[in-house]
């Protein structure tokens, strides 16, 4: 599930399509303690450790933007895992998703904070992720990618945030995962 690459004197162990390929219920909270890696035009190499997700599961699931159907904002959903899905909300943020799962099964796990960045607004702005980074592959790409360090997370389980508009049983799943440790 990761492949390691040389970048000078240092290695990297970015994670390959066979983690992402993953049922979203396995890789949102499989993502937290891994490191958001994002390279800037200068060259300079940010790198965040993830700490909170959210899980969106298909066509089934109502708070997904998949279960309206393939759409242009949602074609990425579509592919096999391992892709950036972002969108712009409230006329302000870009909310950064990754997208799971085989292709054709849109799942996509919202990244809600990264250490030193709450919220999924705040992470893409102190990130300067925008609507560039659509449909950018996480296993190639030379300006996002993510990192398996090997930190044996530990978290927690809630509800959704902002969700309401989905209705039940939607509403309750505790599909948003909190690092704690």
């Amino acid at each position: 599930m990761v492949s390691e690459k040389r970048a000078g004197k240092d290695k990297t162990r970015r994670l390959t399509v066979d983690f992402y390929a993953q049922d979203v219920l396995f890789v949102a909270p499989a993502l937290l303690g891994k490191i958001l890696a994002v390279k800037r035009p200068s060259g300079e190499i940010m790198r965040h450790m993830i700490t909170e997700t959210e899980a969106y599961r298909g066509v089934e699931d109502r708070a997904c933007h998949a279960s309206k159907g393939k759409t242009q904002r949602t074609e990425v959903m579509f592919r096999r895992g391992g892709y950036v899905y972002v969108y712009f909300v409230y006329g302000m943020y870009w909310m950064l998703n990754i997208v799971t799962g085989p292709e054709n099964e849109p799942q996509a796990a919202l990244i809600r904070g990264i250490k030193g960045y709450e919220g999924p607004g705040r992470l893409t702005r102190a990130l300067a992720i925008d609507g560039t980074f659509y449909g950018e592959d996480l296993t190639s790409s030379d300006r996002i990618w993510i990192e398996d360090n090997g930190y044996a997370a530990k978290y927690i389980t809630t509800k959704r945030v902002g969700i309401n508009y989905a209705g039940q049983p939607w509403v309750d799943m505790p599909w948003r995962f909190i690092l704690t440790a």
